[in-house]
């Protein structure tokens, strides 16, 4: 499946029995784009004693704590192997619980919760109740200004003035790893075209460049909300679609978009 061409192959884990144990080599495989299907993640469905729930894994073999393109597509995933009614879907991830609301067609609405601001909340080293709002990041290739954001996952977001001239491998690879971020960061570029649109290239942790990135939007929309350059009720154009996102006054977040199943098969 494939949320604006972020894609994951995704199992049910309630019907059948996962091997847990075997998940991050079993990732690696999978997500082998030439020796395996090929994917972003590794997204499976299980339960635990709170319900229905969504644990991923990413190409690198890590696991994530949330994926928001991810999670939409789950949500209609989870309804057509019968695992959940819809249309609203409650689930558990490792950012804690959601609600997913299937709409028209493969669309698909997630109260991702609240942006986390503060550097105790996002995974930060300094001080846990402090925030990093278009703060200098040092970097081999010049200073630039960062903000940072947690959608249940970390998220390192840089303003610039034309997207299509950063050379996302080298920039993204140094602040995926930066020192501030001892468990490593998503890292978006971000291009505000006016007060309801911007344009965002992404890095991901663990999987490289991606065509989307769901939760790397709401923070990508948050911060140009926090840094004043956009309004609360944003669209937020990937390389492989757009996404709405609401930033709403008591700081929860909404994330709207599509969700598309390409096939599906066996894994020998």
């Amino acid at each position: 499946m494939h949320g604006i061409g972020n894609d994951f192959v995704m199992v049910d884990g309630v019907g059948q029995v996962f091997p847990v144990g075997e998940a991050a080599e079993l990732a690696k495989k999978v997500c082998d784009r030439r020796f395996g299907i090929g994917s972003d993640g590794l997204i499976v469905a299980t339960r635990n004693g709170k319900g229905l729930a969504m644990r991923m894994w990413n190409p690198d073999g890590s696991e994530s704590e949330m994926c928001g393109n991810g999670v939409r597509c789950f949500a209609l995933f989870a309804v057509e192997e019968g695992l959940a009614t819809g249309p609203t879907i409650p689930v558990e991830t490792g950012a804690g619980p959601l609600v997913l609301t299937i709409l028209d067609g493969d669309r698909v609405q997630v109260d991702m919760g609240p942006a986390r601001l503060t550097c105790g909340e996002i995974g930060m080293t300094g001080p846990s109740d402090a925030t990093f709002i278009d703060q200098p990041v040092e970097a081999s290739f010049g200073p630039v200004r960062g903000t940072a954001v947690s959608m249940g996952n970390p998220h390192l977001v840089v303003f610039v003035e034309d997207i299509a001239s950063v050379p996302l491998r080298d920039w993204g690879t140094e602040l995926e790893g930066h020192s501030l971020f001892p468990r490593r960061t998503n890292v978006h570029f971000v291009q505000v075209t006016d007060p309801g649109h911007i344009v965002q290239r992404t890095w991901e942790r663990g999987a490289g460049a991606t065509l989307a990135c769901g939760t790397g939007a709401c923070a990508s929309a948050v911060a140009a909300h926090l840094n004043g350059h956009t309004g609360r009720e944003v669209t937020v154009s990937l390389p492989g679609g757009d996404l709405e996102i609401g930033y709403q006054d008591d700081g929860r977040v909404f994330m709207t978009g599509p969700a598309v199943k390409v096939y599906s098969g066996d894994w020998g």
